[in-house]
């Protein structure tokens, strides 16, 4: 059986994250979206909510489980039996920003990465900016899971 996991904060998941697990989930026999998280950090949800949200958007992918995480990825993938990370890729600067991570966990662990490039549909879409657009209520049609969108309005206090 073919593990792979695609680590992210998700806080929330978008469109294009929903496309990038789809698109994994075809490739292998199991897909972790991990929720990985900062305790320094504090996001607009806390872990548990953006697991459930990504439970509530992704219906149908049977072989997705999500789970969480704080500590070094390499590790969660080891204990897992995870052989492969998925990371989606924008642009350039996301491949820039990905590189050095992707050759360090290999190196701590011999985990490959496969970079999914993304549906241009969603090049410009950012969990920064669909919380930007909810907060100044704007439309979220198309930038993230229905469940998702109800959420960051009911948390920007317009829903």
């Amino acid at each position: 059986m073919t593990r792979a996991c695609f680590p992210g904060s998700f806080d929330p998941v978008t469109m294009g994250h929903v496309d990038v697990a789809r698109r994994a989930c075809a490739q292998f026999d199991e897909v972790t979206m991990l929720v990985t998280h900062n305790p320094a950090k504090t996001g607009m949800f806390t872990p548990e909510e953006r697991m459930r949200l990504i439970a509530d958007s992704t219906p149908g992918l049977d072989n997705l489980r999500v789970d969480s995480w704080t500590g070094l990825l390499v590790d969660y993938t080891t204990a897992h039996g995870i052989t492969v990370l998925v990371k989606g890729l924008r642009s350039a600067l996301d491949y820039e920003y990905e590189l050095p991570m992707a050759q360090m966990n290999r190196r701590l662990s011999g985990v490959e990465t496969m970079f999914l490039l993304t549906d241009p549909r969603y090049g410009y879409t950012s969990s920064t900016l669909c919380k930007e657009v909810a907060g100044f209520g704007g439309d979220l049609t198309g930038l993230v899971p229905d469940p998702v969108a109800a959420a960051l309005r009911g948390r920007a206090g317009r829903g």
